[in-house]
């Protein structure tokens, strides 16, 4: 159901897009990027590829605790205002799990991937995480054990997903009442911001009540500087995904004592163990903030190869999300193989130094590969 709900709704996003993009063109204030905007959605297909091969994680797991520790009955929340609650509680669980996501490293290296953008659009809503559902599934036990129905639980998050597009970008202003009740752009902006003022702030997806209530909020004072504090400086999706756990290992191999090297994964992602240079003083941020955004400049000939992998990728996980179902487990791996290794491609293609005809062709043939995969079904 979420899988045929989110294709019935891409067409919306890429109009919504358009739209943005255009807009933002003739006003003169264009947020869009090429390569970025690539990497970005690129994020949202690996995302939905680990959705496909973990649905335990997904939804497995809630679905088994639902019928055997559940409190209350189902039937109390089948009414209108029991849908409405189920997306309340959905947003509060959430609320914590962000929350855990920006204080824990393990949990940012997760999250960090919808943060690396330095651009604010819509298309850094689609910048979706691969490992946060799989990581955040106990986060949301407790709507199992209220009594929420699966069916709630699945639509709760649908709502709140779907919401969270519209917030995502520069050209809507502040909306007086409603940034102090919901999060809105204002509010999402500085959630992305990397200004010191605003580094974990405005951890809610619809209610930024939660945020009032447990003192994490801030209002946009200054312009906001979009990224994470150590910046990705990559085009490469996989690299994304990967740079934070990267980062764990670092600092794990070169902590002296073991108690320390068993805490990093654990404590901030900004912490450092004793022994551990920082490299986050005022100095870094202040310099971070002076730090022109990463775009380098690409030939054609990158550009293009690069949108008809991601292009023949987008045809390909399309392909399979409308087939996962009839697709046994070890065919999902090899599609979420073939994903891979053709958005690695891409990725090869936006390097500054690149010749992308090589790395083009293979990700546009893997793109076609993955399709005739899901197809055979």
């Amino acid at each position: 159901m979420q899988d045929e709900f989110l294709l019935f709704a891409l067409p919306v996003f890429v109009a919504a897009m358009a739209f943005e993009w255009a807009w933002g063109r003739r006003r003169g204030r264009n947020t869009y990027g090429w390569a970025d905007t690539l990497t970005s959605l690129s994020q949202g297909l690996l995302s939905q590829a680990v959705a496909a091969v973990t649905p335990l994680l997904q939804t497995g797991i809630y679905a088994w605790v639902q019928p055997r520790l559940h409190l209350l009955p189902t039937a109390r929340w089948a009414s209108p205002l029991g849908w409405i609650l189920a997306v309340i509680c959905y947003d509060f669980c959430d609320y914590w799990l962000h929350r855990v996501s920006h204080e824990s490293a393990l949990f940012w290296a997760a999250h960090a991937v919808h943060h690396q953008s330095e651009h604010f659009n819509l298309s850094t809503a689609l910048r979706q995480e691969s490992f946060y559902s799989v990581m955040g599934f106990p986060f949301f036990l407790p709507l199992a054990v209220i009594g929420f129905s699966s069916e709630q639980f699945i639509t709760a998050g649908m709502v709140v997903l779907l919401y969270q597009f519209w917030i995502h970008t520069e050209h809507i202003g502040r909306l007086g009442w409603l940034d102090r009740v919901f999060s809105t752009p204002s509010n999402h902006r500085v959630h992305h911001a990397v200004n010191p003022g605003y580094l974990d702030r405005n951890y809610g997806a619809v209610l930024v009540v939660w945020d009032r209530m447990f003192g994490s909020f801030a209002e946009e004072t200054e312009p906001c500087v979009y990224g994470t504090v150590k910046p990705l400086a990559s085009w490469n999706p996989l690299w994304g995904v990967a740079q934070f756990y990267v980062e764990i290992g670092r600092r794990m191999a070169v902590t002296p004592r073991l108690i320390d090297k068993l805490r990093v994964p654990f404590k901030s992602p900004s912490w450092m163990p004793p022994g551990v240079v920082p490299t986050d003083s005022p100095e870094e941020a202040a310099r971070r903030l002076a730090q022109p955004r990463f775009d380098p400049p690409l030939p054609t000939a990158a550009r293009v190869w690069a949108g008809a992998v991601f292009a023949a990728c987008a045809l390909g996980v399309g392909s399979w999300l409308v087939n996962s179902e009839a697709l046994d487990t070890a065919v999902q791996w090899l599609a979420a193989g073939l994903l891979a290794g053709a958005l690695w491609c891409m990725g090869r293609c936006l390097r500054t130094t690149a010749r992308p005809l090589l790395p083009g062709l293979l990700g546009v043939a893997l793109g076609l590969l993955l399709t005739l995969l899901a197809l055979r079904a």
